[in-house]
């Protein structure tokens, strides 16, 4: 599914899912630098991240997959 990460205005992380319109807190991070691990929002979801730079400038729209129900 489609999520675009974003700092919100706090510098805190966020996801964005368009066809939920869902838009949530990231909460827990398996690896330090968010990517390629996976990450836990607010709401009990569990996504998985591809792999990029830590670097990566944000907002950025990836490819994510839900792990959790």
């Amino acid at each position: 599914m489609k999520v675009m990460i974003r700092r919100n205005y706090e510098g805190e992380l966020s996801a964005y899912v368009a066809k939920k319109d869902l838009e949530e807190p990231i909460v827990a991070m398996e690896k330090p630098d968010m990517w390629g691990g996976k990450v836990t929002l607010a709401n009990g979801w569990e996504l998985q991240l591809p792999a990029m730079e830590p670097d990566t400038t944000l907002p950025i729209t990836v490819d994510a997959r839900r792990l959790s129900q």
